[in-house]
């Protein structure tokens, strides 16, 4: 969650998807999570991803159905076009060479592997999955 650090889905690398401007991935990825198009605004409008996720926590009740199934597809098209429209991300990215990528975050036993390493790990297996991604694209042009 440090909005310094590149790969890290609070960085403020804003990009261009489904025809709006995200200041950050935390900004889609929350948005996404509701189809009324006022919500998705304000989150989208909000001025730092934890404000982002603050707005939709408040909103939790109208979240869409199947959320939890398509998750993890949001937040790696996010990552994804973060990366595409930032050379200097997707090239931190590549950097990890080709180790699994572990999301060292301690509270959180989704997305990040927890504080004894027995989370699931997704984040890291997003940022995994799309490096492999940029890496196969890279080795075909």
């Amino acid at each position: 969650m440090d909005p310094s650090h590149a790969l890290a889905s609070y960085s403020k690398h804003g990009f261009h998807l489904d025809d709006a401007h995200w200041p950050s991935v935390e900004h889609y990825y929350q948005a996404m999570k509701f189809e009324d198009e006022a919500i998705r605004e304000q989150v989208r409008t909000a001025p730092h991803p934890a404000q982002a996720a603050r707005v939709a926590r408040k909103r939790r009740r109208r979240i869409r159905k199947g959320w939890d199934n398509v998750k993890e597809v949001y937040m790696t098209r996010g990552t994804y076009a973060k990366c595409r429209m930032h050379q200097d991300v997707a090239d931190a990215l590549t950097a990890t060479g080709e180790k699994t990528i572990i999301e060292t975050s301690q509270y959180d036993y989704y997305w990040g592997c927890g504080r004894d390493t027995r989370g699931r790990n997704v984040y890291g297996r997003v940022l995994t999955n799309v490096r492999n991604r940029l890496l196969e694209e890279a080795r075909q042009q």
